[in-house]
């Protein structure tokens, strides 16, 4: 008989399956769009470009809260399969993409790119003349010196940038629906974290229609603690940040660095902890032996880097180093290729685990014992076959190799249908399997760079390629919540189409705006100012390996036999737990953990710990972690009011400070 773990068990259990299931598509979900599209995109754009921030939690549940309002005012009442949709919307339109984490749909990477061609990092490295011009005009065009959208250099940039946004959504849907379906329907994992926008939504709901249970008082408590801690965490240093030089900070954001003072006892060991007190908070959600694991792995590796240092394996850290020149050192000397080994381990483990239940499945139902978990869909939830979601990721990977081999016709084309057809389907169930188990997010790292560098392709053109690179395991999640809000799968299917016209527009009409008011980056628009420069470098050197491979980081990066060692580790642990019977969700846990900050786990575990041993046994297991996952959500919207609302004093506040009169 299969091991069960009864902590998954509960998290299976947390919330109950919906009797039934509407569809939460309509008129509020099309007002929320353009209601995001229009009013949250250009704030989102905005901060992004002024502070390096997202809107977060305050695009989603402000919108909701508003919606919520509107609708009680109206005598109206908005069932919790119509809040996520609106829910599912706001994240969607103000959600920020890429390594620069800029918001605002389509065009914010070609925004980057007009800086890049013309930046004095590419320019010094010999890169600027070598950029395609289906990535951006060149570097003298009058369409980048009038700042503007609307020139013909700009067709082939725009045309791929529209494209692959398409692609991109059909490449989700097909990839996330298939996982879900695996990983929810067959596998049967608890999802931990999606009862948290589940619960959320389904207190707003109540509060709707007036029927006001303890969701929406546990609801309310978590967003009273956002609201008070926001106004000291995130508050305080926006308003300063506006009427002084420097913004005054009470609490140090986004954590507390302590490695240059433990440096001398625990040598190339990166310490401190988050101060955001939502990573206490997330410890009472997260499955207690998840949370234990990584937290083992922390204090192991503050264990073990001494010992690498000593023995020189961690030869590039030297004293004086913060945390993340010390984090990203030594992901250079060993974490990066052990967290490949690791990594690579959880995938194998997964397709054994699925070989696993299969054989217990046969054998349950040659003894007549009804299984649990399995291929049948819940009846009315509008499930498609799953040729349909999987024809569609084929269609668009077929897409990508195609662009791919038109725009680049030298690069080896086995590499692209490995990315699509292999890499990508096969890192986003690992990743939806440890989200699945844990709550927790695993990506391979670096994977499409370290590829480009091995093949031995040169030139620069390849990393402007769209290479059809995905880790769509929280795509998974997203379906998941959507089931729990009684949603079906048809609803998410028409908020994409109705998102996709209006993410493309708003992109193009604001950062055409944004863009006129001033050049991008300038003094008007600060932390583009002072970041883009160091982008634009680190970009540039990644471009650089192409061309003069032994600059290439890559090759002091990966070693073979620490990748081997991370996955033979990995097997390891997972053999010895099942033997002793112990909690699978260890194993999980310590692989999260392998070279992260312990920053985060730290206080995670304090927020376990006294979720397993205090509450826990007061309220007892199911209805406590049901009141953490209404909490958390209450505390995500308290925060994400504050921010919206100083946000908004601080646009004002800037546009005052720069009037003429």
């Amino acid at each position: 008989m299969a091991h069960i773990d009864p902590e998954i068990e509960l998290y299976r259990n947390l919330m109950d399956q919906p009797d039934e299931y509407v569809d939460g598509f309509g008129t509020k979900a099309i007002l929320g769009s353009l209601f995001v599209g229009f009013v949250m995109m250009p704030g989102a754009i905005y901060l992004g470009l002024m502070a390096g921030q997202t809107l977060g939690p305050a695009a989603e549940w402000t919108t909701i809260i508003l919606f919520a309002e509107i609708a009680r005012r109206s005598f109206v009442t908005m069932s919790r399969a119509e809040v996520y949709i609106l829910f599912y919307i706001a994240a969607s339109l103000a959600s920020a993409t890429g390594s620069l984490h800029l918001a605002g749909g389509a065009f914010a990477g070609a925004m980057f790119q007009q800086y890049f061609v013309r930046s004095p990092a590419a320019k010094g490295m010999g890169i600027a003349s070598r950029i395609p011009h289906w990535v951006v005009p060149p570097g003298d065009s009058v369409a980048l010196a009038q700042r503007t959208f609307w020139h013909p250099d700009w067709i082939w940039p725009a045309a791929l940038a529209v494209g692959g946004r398409i692609l991109g959504r059909m490449i989700w849907f097909g990839m996330g629906y298939t996982m879900f379906r695996i990983t929810s329907d067959y596998e049967n994992l608890p999802y931990p974290f999606a009862a948290i926008t589940a619960q959320g939504s389904t207190a707003l709901a109540e509060a709707t229609s007036k029927e006001e249970t303890w969701r929406w008082r546990t609801f309310s408590i978590g967003a009273m603690i956002g609201l008070v801690f926001g106004a000291i965490y995130l508050g305080i240093p926006t308003i300063t940040g506006v009427m002084m030089t420097e913004p005054v900070q009470l609490i140090p954001i986004p954590w507390v660095d302590l490695t240059r003072t433990t440096e001398s006892v625990l040598p190339a060991v990166p310490m401190g902890f988050m101060t955001n007190l939502g990573s206490v908070i997330s410890g009472f959600v997260v499955p207690f032996w998840a949370a234990v694991g990584s937290f083992i792995a922390a204090i192991g590796m503050a264990i073990v880097n001494p010992m690498l240092y000593r023995a020189g394996i961690l030869h590039t850290w030297r004293p004086g180093m913060d945390t993340i020149n010390t984090q990203f050192y030594n992901q250079i000397d060993f974490y990066f290729s052990v967290g490949i080994g690791a990594a690579l381990a959880v995938a194998v483990l997964g397709f054994y685990e699925i070989y696993r239940k299969w054989r217990y499945d046969q054998q349950a139902r040659a003894r007549g014992e009804e299984t649990r978990g399995g291929w049948q869909v819940p009846h009315g939830r509008g499930d498609f076959p799953l040729w349909i979601p999987i024809g569609v990721y084929v269609l668009a990977g077929l897409g990508y190799i195609i662009i791919c081999a038109i725009l680049v016709p030298k690069f080896p084309i086995i590499f692209i249908i490995a990315f699509a057809f292999l890499i990508s389907p096969v890192e986003s169930y690992v990743n939806a399997r440890l989200i699945g188990l844990t709550g927790q997010y695993l990506g391979v790292p670096m994977v499409k760079e370290a590829t480009i560098i091995f093949s031995g392709y040169k030139g620069v053109d390849i990393w402007f390629a769209p290479i059809p690179v995905f880790n769509l395991g929280g795509a998974a999640q997203q379906f998941r919540v959507l089931e729990l809000t009684g949603n079906k799968i048809v609803s998410l299917v028409k908020a994409e189409l109705l998102m996709l016209p209006i993410s493309i527009f708003c992109s193009l009409l604001f950062w055409q705006f944004v863009w006129r008011l001033a050049p991008i980056p300038s003094p008007y628009y600060p932390y583009a100012q002072m970041m883009w420069p160091l982008n634009a470098l680190q970009r540039g050197l990644w471009l650089t390996s192409t061309v003069n491979p032994e600059r290439s980081i890559f090759y002091k990066a990966w070693r073979r036999s620490y990748a081997i060692g991370g996955f033979i580790a990995a097997v390891s642990l997972y053999t010895g737990l099942s033997v002793f019977r112990m909690p699978i969700l260890l194993i999980y846990g310590v692989v999260r953990g392998f070279g992260i900050l312990p920053h985060s786990v730290i206080p995670q575990m304090i927020g376990a710990l006294i979720s397993q041993f205090y509450f826990v046994p007061m309220f007892g297991a199911r209805r406590w972690k049901q009141y953490a996952t209404v909490l958390a959500a209450g505390f995500a919207c308290g925060m994400g009011l504050v921010g919206m609302g100083t946000i908004a004093l601080a646009l004002i506040g800037k546009a005052v400070s720069q009037m003429p009169y």
